[in-house]
């Protein structure tokens, strides 16, 4: 067991956090913690780090055990560069080669006792070396760093110059590449993108230690995890299997506990009536019993009442008007940014009733995209029209429709003048904002909090089109799965970006992909989309480097191109075979070496042993090289 937490508590103030928390991890575990906003996740993990003393019980760690964190916001600081700061994770390879380098050298002039001392520190190291794979670890370093969506361009850019996102990626990239025995991640997938979070996901999934994650990316984790902790009320509770399998057993004992939890009100109804009856018929035998009855409902344990449906957020989308069938239609739009080319020569139309998603990569131009739509920015060319009847209502991710200096009440009288105070607090109630929290100003609220005021906004919109950017960001699970609902029994259209994929997977009915400066149209989920990505886009959107080496017609390829492929595929096939023979016989001869290293006769000429050395060391590098070949020769066959 790598770590235990025993009967953990934790309080602020007189509201309990944590109370009695217990459940353990084991090796290479991957364990999801879940729960609502404000629920305990990041406070308890900070426990586990031993950065927030608990009230109450402890955390044990296993002998020897590391301990790896990455937070939700991550200020790296420093002159280094993006490369070289995850670079520094492998220092101590750098170190040893170093060294290596040094004795390999000190061995040439060295004789006698002092030659062997060196030969035996040599050959240890090398060992060391090789187990950490030290000959790959700059390649490890590039993997990392491209799987987190950075470009060999950002390689060298100054930590100094990233944005907060930027900042938290490398800090992840620090924490897989240090290999802690346990990962502590706090909401990993933010500013990552769809392939960056693929590239995580199976990353993980081969991680050899283990990992507790807080995330509400629920596609994430049903991919990773096997073991779920719930954090709920101050208390915890764990299921076996992904997140799909808890979110059914949860429903059950759900059911269970409310069915309990009624029971047991009812019950005490019935004996508090009854011990009432008794006392009044005031009779000394009939109050006997009722006291007698008083005793034992004293001691009834009393159940703590389950979170409730009217705990939760409420929100009904309707539109006030029905559009017309034809609601957007987007022809030739372009955008560059300076030199920076977002897309051209985009067209697409969006018809009454479907609910489209628009995803891609960070930075292709998405949110531009819904900006322009929305009339809140120009295109370079190209034209954006709506049909008749069409009302948009708008939820910008950054909230820049919100009013900072605002009151959350004034935020909606103003935009509704027509609601009265009943009416407003009504619609705030549903959104979870009572009392005089109201009458908080927007720029005091969290990204949730503003997040919950925009559905506000939105649902008291009517509005027959809606056009969302990222709308699950901030949003806890329950709530994702309210505004899901919502979305779904929703008659009017829905065009919406996100990152969520069971958000997506659950809502939408048609999807965008803005990949390689364009767009390709999947009509289906978001499973239809993985299922179709490859074919679609290879045929509909090449990259600069497909169009000249796989010029795929959109009907059919030609007999020419079948012949260029076939000669592509004979040639690399060719050239994996002369790579596997040159490894192959490479390999041979370092085994040779190291049969000649461990002979009496050679082990004492130290010319000898350093002419060796000189060629093993020429013979590893060679084969890492060759190594990093076969394996692109390789995954350029599957391809073809």
């Amino acid at each position: 067991m790598l770590l235990t937490c025993q009967n953990i508590q934790k309080s602020f103030g007189e509201k309990t956090i944590l109370d009695q928390i217990s459940f353990h991890i084991e090796e290479r575990e991957k364990v999801a913690l879940i729960g609502s906003n404000g629920a305990g996740k990041t406070t308890l993990l900070r426990i586990i780090r031993r950065e927030l003393e608990p009230d109450g019980g402890q955390i044990v760690l296993a002998k020897g055990a590391s301990l790896g964190y990455l937070a939700q916001h991550q200020d790296v600081q420093g002159g280094r560069t993006i490369y070289q700061e995850l670079l520094k994770e492998k220092q101590y390879l750098l170190d040893i080669e170093e060294k290596m380098r040094q004795m390999e050298q000190a061995m040439k002039q060295a004789k006698g006792e002092a030659l062997e001392k060196l030969m035996d520190t040599y050959a240890s190291l090398t060992q060391k070396f090789e187990q950490n794979n030290g000959y790959a670890c700059q390649s490890e370093v590039t993997g990392v760093l491209k799987g987190l969506g950075f470009s060999e361009g950002d390689f060298h850019r100054p930590i100094a110059n990233l944005s907060g996102g930027q900042k938290t990626r490398v800090a992840l990239g620090c924490l897989l590449l240090g290999k802690p025995d346990i990962l502590l991640l706090d909401e990993p997938t933010n500013h990552l993108d769809m392939d960056s979070i693929v590239w995580l996901e199976t990353y993980l999934l081969n991680y050899p230690g283990a990992v507790l994650i807080v995330s509400h990316d629920r596609y994430f984790l049903d991919r990773i995890v096997t073991r779920v902790v719930e954090l709920e009320q101050g208390k915890a509770m764990a299921f076996s299997g992904n997140y799909t399998a808890f979110s059914q057993k949860k429903a059950q004992v759900r059911e269970a506990q409310v069915r309990a939890y009624q029971n047991q009100q009812q019950e005490i109804r019935h004996q508090e009536e009854v011990i009432a009856k008794l006392k009044s018929f005031n009779r000394e035998k009939s109050i006997r019993r009722a006291e007698s009855r008083e005793k034992k409902l004293d001691k009834i344990t009393l159940l703590d009442r389950p979170v409730m449906e009217e705990d939760s957020m409420h929100m009904r989308l309707e539109p006030r008007m029905e559009s017309g069938k034809d609601v957007l239609s987007v022809q030739e739009l372009a955008k560059s940014f300076g030199p920076d080319k977002l897309f051209e020569d985009l067209s697409f139309e969006v018809k009454r009733g479907e609910r489209v998603a628009l995803i891609g990569g960070n930075g292709t131009g998405k949110t531009t995209i819904l900006k322009m739509i929305n009339g809140l920015l120009p295109p370079d060319q190209g034209t954006c029209s709506l049909g008749s009847r069409v009302q948009i209502g708008y939820y910008d991710q950054e909230h820049q429709v919100l009013h900072m200096e605002k009151t959350i009440f004034e935020e909606l009288s103003d935009a509704y003048p027509t609601l009265n105070n009943t009416e407003i607090r009504n619609v705030l109630a549903a959104f979870l904002f009572t009392g005089d929290d109201v009458f908080q100003k927007i720029s005091s609220l969290s990204g949730g909090e503003r997040g919950r005021v925009s559905l506000a906004k939105l649902m008291l919109s009517e509005a027959n089109f809606l056009i969302l950017d990222e709308p699950t960001n901030h949003l806890d699970i329950a709530s994702r799965e309210i505004l899901e609902e919502a979305l779904n029994s929703y008659t009017g259209t829905l065009l919406y970006v996100s990152h969520d994929r069971y958000f997506i997977n659950q809502t939408a009915t048609r999807i965008l992909d803005l990949t390689n400066h364009t767009l390709v149209n999947y009509m289906g989920s978001y499973d239809y989309y993985l299922e179709k990505r490859d074919e679609l886009t290879a045929i509909y959107a090449p990259s600069r480097e497909e169009d000249s080496a796989v010029a795929v017609s959109q009907e059919k390829i030609s007999w020419q191109q079948k012949k260029e492929e076939q000669a592509r595929k004979r040639k690399r096939e060719n050239d994996l075979k002369k790579t596997e023979k040159r490894i192959s016989e490479l390999e041979e001869r370092d085994g040779e070496i190291d049969q000649l290293l461990s002979q009496p006769e050679i082990a004492t000429d130290p010319q000898q042993c350093a002419e060796l050395s000189q060629e093993q060391e020429g013979i590893k590098s060679e084969l890492e090289d060759l190594y990093e070949k076969w394996e692109s020769l390789a995954e350029a066959s599957e391809d073809i």
